[in-house]
């Protein structure tokens, strides 16, 4: 049986009395588009943080590929990439500049060959020399995925990647996480509160509230148990509703 790329018991971030994460359990098996799904503030990005090693758990356990949140930081950074919301570059730097910067910090050897491999796999090679200062959003967004793919991860994080995209920005931006997926074999994390990106991207889901994860399945599952359209929407209301007559 392969490792999981993601397997979580019980992880915490606490902030003051204030419970971000609360006893997250969760295994993501390696090749997934997985998609978190919540509202604003229910703990997603702080989720993120500890996966890709920013911040560190307050308690409970959490592998990447077997490598251990606590202890294992630097094995656990080389297998990953991550795309925040709001993708950081220099403004005053052009495409190729803004790459070779990045790679060089993370130990990329090829540096050359990394960024035309990237700049061609995400068909940006014409913007290769341009400062990306000038960029609209969906442009920076691809710039940001060249550079997280550089060192060709195993798994790739994205932070309410959609957010800010008109459709067709969107719609590129789909087709660009599933060739990632199928074609170079990453397994993919998403963070969104978008319904509409999950049921077009994702294989699998989980829902998170307030903390807490209230649904975990398969795309397949939850089109079975709700058979139409509406599917993850209606998946979606259930359980937060469910969650809140709970805690009332």
């Amino acid at each position: 049986m392969s490792t999981p790329a993601i397997n979580l018991t019980n992880l915490c971030q606490h902030y003051g009395v204030h419970r971000a994460v609360d006893h997250l359990t969760l295994t993501i098996p390696e090749g997934e588009i997985f998609g978190f799904l919540g509202h604003n503030g229910a703990g997603k990005t702080t989720t993120v943080h500890m996966l890709t090693t920013l911040t560190q758990p307050s308690g409970g356990q959490g592998q990447v590929f077997g490598f251990d949140l606590h202890d294992q930081a630097q094995d656990i950074r080389r297998l990953i990439g991550y795309v925040p919301e709001n993708v950081r570059l220099y403004d005053n730097l052009t495409t190729k500049e803004n790459l070779a910067f990045f790679a060089g910090l993370s130990g990329v050897e090829d540096i050359d060959s990394a960024i035309q491999s990237a700049l061609a796999f995400l068909d940006i090679e014409h913007l290769a020399n341009k400062k990306v200062g000038s960029f609209s959003k969906g442009m920076r967004q691809r710039v940001g995925l060249a550079q997280a793919i550089l060192h060709q991860p195993k798994l790739l994080f994205l932070d309410e990647p959609a957010s800010g995209l008109d459709p067709l920005g969107m719609k590129m931006l789909r087709e660009l996480i599933t060739k990632l997926n199928q074609e170079m074999g990453m397994t993919i994390f998403m963070n969104t509160h978008l319904i509409s990106e999950i049921a077009k991207t994702c294989t699998s889901i989980g829902i998170l509230s307030a903390g807490k994860l209230v649904f975990h399945g398969t795309i397949a599952e939850v089109n079975q148990r709700f058979a139409h359209e509406g599917a993850i929407e209606d998946l979606y209301v259930n359980v937060l509703q469910t969650q809140q007559k709970e805690t009332v």
